[in-house]
């Protein structure tokens, strides 16, 4: 089981070429003393895009979900997989390129970094959020081997009190936009997810959502409306990574 409270020692990255190739390979080692991996290319459908995204082989992402299941928080590590949701929103990223370039955007639940990788080619200041330090580093890699730009991590749990989590991150920018693909499986982080993001979020930010239609989004999406929030929906259907099947809805959403 991965120890949620080791990380990998990230550090800022220089000009120099050297840096990022440096950095690439102490990650490959370090995220490979705890867990096998395999590469996967994955082909953004609309935009044509292709990343190599480097994954936990598939016995350790059963090893992982197993030793979640083991435990009584149930931290369940959605994160070793890749989702169409966070495709989707990788390809909105690239082809609304002009929304990002040049402005702080936080990624909430970045996962293996699919999502993250589009939005740094896009040109965007990229902050990326998870609870497990193995997701910001399997983050890190693929952005780095991808397009040789790096995301700022932030190591938090949503479900952690607000107050708490907010000065354990200390100053950070208000984000003019905040992405999200597929964080929404349980109730219980619907609240703490819209408050976070409701202190996060720049005035006149706005949050791009991607979900495929589980029954928590869609209440979290009516928290939203009752909270005063507008905006519109696109209907996003693959082709997906390894032929997974899903409607994903990518909601733009201000308040």
């Amino acid at each position: 089981m991965e120890q949620q409270d080791e990380s990998f020692p990230f550090r800022e990255l220089g000009t120099d070429p050297d840096d990022a190739a440096l950095e690439i390979a102490e990650l490959a080692r370090w995220i490979e003393a705890r867990v096998a991996t395999r590469d996967r290319l994955i082909t953004l459908p609309y935009t044509g895009e292709r990343f190599a995204i480097r994954s936990p082989a598939r016995a350790g992402h059963d090893r992982f979900f197993a030793a979640a299941r083991a435990t009584s928080e149930k931290q369940l590590p959605y994160w070793v997989d890749i989702w169409p949701s966070g495709v989707a929103l990788a390809d909105l990223a690239l082809s609304r390129a002009d929304d990002l370039t040049g402005r702080p955007v936080l990624e909430l639940g970045c996962g293996l970094g699919v999502t993250a990788t589009a939005a740094l080619a896009a040109g965007a200041d990229l902050y990326v959020a998870d609870y497990a330090p193995l997701s910001l580093a399997f983050c890190r890699l693929n952005a780095l081997r991808n397009v040789a730009r790096a995301p700022r991590p932030l190591a938090f749990n949503w479900r952690d009190p607000l107050p708490e989590l907010l000065a354990s991150l200390g100053h950070l920018p208000p984000f003019p936009i905040i992405l999200a693909a597929d964080i929404l499986y349980e109730r219980r982080d619907i609240g703490p997810v819209l408050a976070l993001i409701e202190r996060l979020l720049a005035p006149g930010g706005q949050l791009w959502l991607a979900e495929p239609g589980r029954q928590t989004a869609r209440s979290f999406l009516n928290a939203l409306t009752a909270a005063g929030w507008r905006g519109a929906t696109d209907r996003f259907d693959g082709p997906w990574p390894g032929g997974q099947a899903a409607r994903v809805r990518i909601h733009l959403l201000h308040r």
